[in-house]
């Protein structure tokens, strides 16, 4: 690579034709789910009323790697590979001697990583006859690309978006629905869950939780509807694997190989999907360190505890092992939206309590601060979830710059924030508020669970 090459892109013939599958990799098997009724093992049938078998099937394989559709990979190649960048006008900025890389996944169509599992889900949904996908989403990153993905398949789609966020970004509201999908902000009256959170808080802000319920619930009322879900489920981390597998491969290109790998965390899917083919590296001997950073409003890794617990407000979905701060944990209206959910991903979780990825957490004003010199160096306006990635591959570059190190740092560049304009304005006019969510509070969430 000269020093003038910023972009190391992959030609398409070179795209992976297989996601990589780290469960039989895993230092030791995962916790089994337990379904919400009778709190036994889940078993693959116990699914069925809300996922297709295929899904079902990857949700509990133990091949190391699985191959890709040819419809899904000829989707795929409207925007695959994407482009990993040098962030030299960064580095420079920051005087650092280290090398900063970022995987552009802002280049899909939606703007974020989110279509490389809602394509493979759709196909497979239209593959086992249904004809309807219902979903929730935060900040709308996850809603719009289920709904980008159900619309070249032919697929209805209904969204139930996190009502907080629905209020702070209304053009993930019209993106939506020119794809041709439905957009309720939860909790809505549309559902028995909702309404009861309603009747309880007629203004509540809404969660991801609240909105999983909404979801599950209403797809499991329709026989020609299935639940479609964007983060935490091992095949959806599955399906994000192509961002680090392709990633390994432009660094070869680029003659490099990463110190540091970065990726924010809400339910774990852009962190999984650049990071996964690497904790294999390190599984396998490499000394390499892999962070998980979220915000200080909602910290799931760094405060919650380890046990089991629903992936929703109303304990419909099955029980899972993972960090969490409580189903009912509400957290505050941070604009990062995407980031505002109360558990971890099962195999993010146990990478963490063995110690192999490590978890920082940032308050929403430095992770913006991180967005705007970004923006300023390398040209591109980030998410807010994004930002948090950012600010800690800005950190790590400063620490280079002080012990002189020549790290290697890469990040995923989750998604662009050209709908998130709002919060930018709040930030610029300093009008936007740091939470650090208090510990009687997370205690009180965790003191309602019952595993």
């Amino acid at each position: 690579m000269s020093m003038k090459e910023k972009i190391i892109n992959l030609s398409q013939v070179d795209m992976p034709k297989r996601w990589y599958n780290i469960l039989p990799d895993l230092p030791k098997p995962l916790e089994p789910p337990l379904n919400p009724v009778t709190k036994k093992i889940v078993k693959p049938e116990d699914l069925q009323p809300i996922f297709p078998d295929a899904l079902i099937e990857q949700e509990f394989s133990d091949k190391p790697y699985i191959d890709i559709p040819e419809e899904v990979l000829e989707v795929y190649s409207l925007w695959r590979p994407t482009p990993l960048v040098r962030a030299r006008n960064l580095e420079k900025y920051l005087g650092t001697p280290a090398k900063i890389y970022y995987k552009n996944e802002s280049v899909s169509p939606p703007g974020s990583h989110k279509p490389n599992t809602a394509v493979a889900q759709a196909y497979y949904n239209k593959q086992a006859g249904v004809k309807r996908l219902v979903t929730e989403t935060g900040a709308g990153q996850w809603g719009s690309a289920l709904s980008f993905a159900s619309s070249l398949f032919g697929m209805e789609c209904t969204v139930y978006m996190v009502k907080v966020s629905y209020e702070q970004k209304p053009y993930r509201k019209i993106l939506i629905n020119t794809w041709g999908a439905e957009i309720y902000p939860s909790p809505s009256e549309r559902t028995e869950s909702g309404r009861k959170i309603l009747e309880k808080d007629p203004d509540s802000p809404g969660s991801l939780g609240i909105a999983i319920s909404e979801a599950v619930e209403d797809a499991a009322g329709r026989k020609d509807s299935n639940y479609a879900l964007g983060s935490v489920l091992n095949h959806v981390l599955l399906h994000q694997t192509v961002i680090g597998l392709e990633a390994k491969k432009q660094l070869e290109k680029a003659g490099d190989y990463p110190d540091v790998v970065i990726g924010c965390v809400g339910g774990g899917s852009n962190f999984a999907g650049l990071s996964f083919p690497f904790v294999k590296d390190k599984l396998d001997g490499k000394d390499i360190d892999i962070i998980a950073v979220e915000p200080t409003s909602c910290p799931t890794l760094t405060k919650g505890l380890y046990r089991y617990d629903y992936g929703d407000t109303a304990g419909m979905t099955p029980i899972m092992k993972m960090f969490t701060l409580g189903h009912t944990f509400i957290p505050p209206t941070i604009h990062a939206g995407g980031l505002r959910y109360h558990g971890m991903a099962p195999i993010v979780s146990l990478l963490h309590k063995e110690g192999i990825i490590d978890a920082v957490a940032y308050h929403q004003n430095a992770a913006f601060e991180a967005g705007v010199i970004f923006a300023k160096t390398e040209g591109i306006l980030p998410a807010p979830e994004t930002n948090h990635a950012i600010r800690a591959a800005i950190d790590e570059a400063l620490k280079c710059k002080e012990t002189g190190e020549e790290k290697t740092i890469l990040f995923n560049f989750s998604g662009h924030g050209f709908f998130d304009l709002s919060s930018y304005e709040k930030y610029l006019a300093g009008q936007l508020k740091d939470y650090e969510y208090p510990e009687e509070k997370i205690k009180e969430a965790i003191a309602e669970l019952k595993f």
